[in-house]
């Protein structure tokens, strides 16, 4: 049987369509990436989003005086008791957003793969608040974050 979609009109064989091609990665300055404030922040409660399935609410302190709400989509990976006490890196500077009801004041990183999401923490214990480079223009400052932000799983 033949798929009338894909059979050419002359009656030769049909030739499959070319894949779409994947959307060119974003390249951005390091200037850019100077502009986003990263902190290290302490997990100090989590809970279940009132209103959606895969999102958690997290309050973390992040050394300010005040902690921030800040809602993940975590819930298919994490529990919110596993998280109490967990360091993790949380974008600051970002403008708050409401999502499904609930205002979120920040963003925590995490990284995913096909099977699995796994947040980014510090691979050793440094006091929330702690800064992911020295200043905005630190090429020096900058590398560094990147090669000492591991990737864990492990309790914190």
């Amino acid at each position: 049987m033949s798929d009338a979609t894909n059979a050419p009109a002359s009656g030769s064989p049909a030739v499959p369509s070319p894949a779409p091609a994947a959307p060119a990665p974003i390249v951005v300055s390091i200037e850019e990436f100077g502009r986003l404030a990263l902190r290290v922040g302490v997990i100090t409660a989590a809970q279940d989003h009132p209103n959606a399935d895969r999102l958690l609410v997290l309050t973390v302190d992040i050394g300010e005086g005040a902690p921030r709400q800040v809602v993940a989509g975590i819930k298919g990976s994490y529990q919110a008791a596993d998280l109490i006490g967990k360091r993790v890196v949380v974008v600051t500077n970002m403008k708050p957003a409401t999502l499904r009801g609930v205002e979120s004041q920040g963003m925590v990183l995490a990284a995913s793969n096909d099977t699995s999401l796994v947040l980014v923490s510090p691979e050793q214990p440094i006091p929330a608040g702690s800064r992911g480079k020295e200043s905005p223009r630190s090429l020096f400052a900058s590398s560094v974050l990147l090669y000492s932000v591991g990737l864990s799983r492990e309790p914190s």
